[in-house]
């Protein structure tokens, strides 16, 4: 998909360090989190290889690099079909409020809604994360009346 000079592509191999970069760079933007960069790496790579894990798309601008998001699966019961989860989306600082994600996100919502087998997209967002939140409204998405709850388990 193109929008003006963005081209928005699925990932490949070669998009592993621009990822990993861009992915410890949104953790310190957003929650003030510092990511192991070995343990960020194989993550990627590891999604990068078995697409069952998630998929990872790509925003370009001349043949660079300038946004990025990844979509994970949610199996609904109720609706006897998937919901795509939108994550780790990151814009390069240069490169906001220029439609880099509008075009990720109509290329993801094109690709999903022509799927029979996906009922929807959501997305979570830090709470205090008001830029975020104004983008994913403009885009249509509505916050919901669920709550994101989490247990973490330390491993190491």
């Amino acid at each position: 998909m193109t929008t003006r000079s963005i081209t928005v592509r699925s990932a490949s191999p070669e998009d592993l360090h621009t990822i990993v970069a861009f992915n410890q760079a949104m953790a310190v933007e957003t929650e003030n989190r510092i990511l192991d960069p070995a343990t960020t790496a194989d993550g990627v790579r590891a999604g990068l290889a078995h697409p069952g894990k998630c998929t990872f798309f790509v925003a370009e601008i001349s043949g660079s690099v300038v946004g990025q998001a990844m979509i994970t699966t949610e199996w609904s019961d109720w609706n006897n079909r998937f919901f795509w989860w939108i994550q780790s989306v990151y814009v390069s600082p240069a490169h906001r409020r220029t439609g880099v994600f509008r075009a990720l996100h109509g290329h993801i919502r094109k690709v999903a809604s022509n799927r029979q087998d996906v009922c929807g997209l959501r997305l979570y967002v830090h709470r205090k994360n008001d830029v975020a939140l104004d983008v994913y409204r403009k885009l249509g998405m509505q916050l919901t009346d669920y709550l994101l709850l989490e247990d973490l388990f330390s491993k190491g």
